[in-house]
């Protein structure tokens, strides 16, 4: 494994968003994107069966590229709950700059010997 490999593995950081519409996840990707650079994204598409469903929206974000642009204030609709996995410092770094934009409540912390999970609470100033 070469060092490039390695180094790019370290500084992506995998963000989950649940509990929330797609304006309040376009709304925290859009602060997110301003600042790093999006490796993917998914956006899940309509069910078949017409039911409600869970909707997890997903987006990876390489730390170490972007535009590191400022953002202003952003308003939810709501609380979004945030679950962050990638290396420990590209991590703890997405989650100062949601702090910057969002009140956070940290949820819960699990480490790994490589990665690290943070699950948070965004919120609206």
């Amino acid at each position: 494994m070469s060092y490039v490999y390695d180094r790019h593995i370290d500084t992506d950081v995998t963000v989950q968003l649940s509990d929330c519409d797609r304006a309040d996840a376009q709304a925290v990707f859009d602060v997110l994107d301003h600042v790093y650079k999006v490796e993917d994204m998914s956006t899940p598409g309509a069910q078949a069966t017409g039911k409600p469903a869970p909707t997890v929206w997903m987006a990876t974000f390489d730390t170490a590229e972007g535009r590191r642009e400022e953002t202003g204030p952003v308003r939810l609709t709501g609380q979004v709950g945030a679950l962050l996995t990638g290396g420990y410092q590209a991590v703890d770094e997405v989650e100062k700059t949601l702090a910057a934009t969002f009140d956070i409540q940290s949820l819960q912390s699990v480490s790994g010997d490589q990665e690290t999970e943070a699950r948070l609470l965004l919120s609206s100033r």
